[in-house]
């Protein structure tokens, strides 16, 4: 791959987002890692924002309970995401001085972060040489160098040598390009309707040279949301969070008409720890009663 020519267009093309700026900490990098997972930037941005003011180091947020952060959490989705972040926070502050580790094999040692939220923290907030692999890396990769239409199913070891055989040699270099491939598959190189036209890779795209074939893997599951339990958990978590205080439980079950389909979402989100009852049989944010 033309390492130039992708590090050009990067210069010339890429969003101004708030994490990327050179004054963003190590820790506003991990902030917006844990939020982008399956959420877009526009749903992010604002709420990015909001945390950062309210909790600007590690320990700022590791001092606020659970609830507090859940609620500050609002409807990005995935709420047990705040409650990974929180932890992470916590163990942050107490072990490595409020600050946020360097390395992939302490920042995996965090909990709630996987090697991918590691990787990302090294590379973007430290500048690190290390293979960086979203969904938008793996299409262009698949495209740019396989030549295929899109990524197939997910190898991890597969998916970390594709990348790391194309990073630039110079580790600052390297960092700015991870950015870059994941960019253009945000915006040019996307799952539908590709900007080929736009693309800094047009004249070196495997995919584009071969005429661009058809993807002929594995359908893809669409996620669906209407009437899933995810759904339903999101409504139960939003009486709670509007709520001043505990509540009882027949202002959950207002939200939803199917008992049991509302029953046992309920129970799948006391067993999460994103909602406790009291001993009095009210429902509320986890430590807010």
């Amino acid at each position: 791959m033309n390492h130039e020519l992708l590090l050009g267009w990067w210069d010339t093309a890429a969003r101004d987002l708030p994490w990327r700026r050179p004054d963003c900490t190590a820790w506003g990098v991990l902030v917006s890692e844990i939020m982008l997972q399956q959420t877009p930037v526009s749903r992010v941005e604002p709420i990015w924002h909001e945390w950062l003011a309210r909790w600007p180091v590690p320990s700022a947020m590791a001092a606020a309970s659970q609830g507090e952060v859940l609620r500050m959490w609002g409807k990005l989705g995935y709420p047990r995401r705040a409650l990974r972040l929180h932890e992470a926070a916590t163990a942050i502050a107490r072990d490595h001085g409020d600050v946020v580790p360097s390395d992939v094999e302490t920042l995996e040692s965090l909990p709630g972060i996987g090697s991918y939220t590691a990787r990302a923290v090294a590379t973007f907030a430290y500048g690190q040489k290390c293979a960086v692999v979203d969904t938008n890396v793996r299409r262009v990769v698949a495209r740019a160098v396989h030549g295929a239409g899109d990524a197939g199913p997910p190898s991890t070891k597969r998916d970390l040598r594709d990348v790391e055989a194309i990073l630039p040699e110079v580790q600052e270099d390297a960092a700015v390009f991870s950015a870059a491939l994941m960019e253009l598959g945000a915006l040019i190189c996307t799952a539908k309707n590709q900007k080929c036209a736009d693309c800094p890779l047009f004249d070196v795209c495997a995919w584009q040279l071969a005429g661009r074939p058809a993807y002929a893997g594995p359908e893809k599951k669409v996620q669906k949301f209407a009437g899933t339990d995810r759904q339903v958990r999101g409504k139960l978590l939003d009486v709670l969070r509007d709520a001043p205080g505990p509540v009882p439980k027949a202002q959950l079950d207002i939200v939803w008409n199917d008992i049991t389909q509302r029953e046992k979402c309920l129970v799948s989100l006391l067993d999460d720890g994103l909602v406790e009852q009291t001993r009095d049989g009210l429902f509320a944010l986890p430590g807010e009663h």
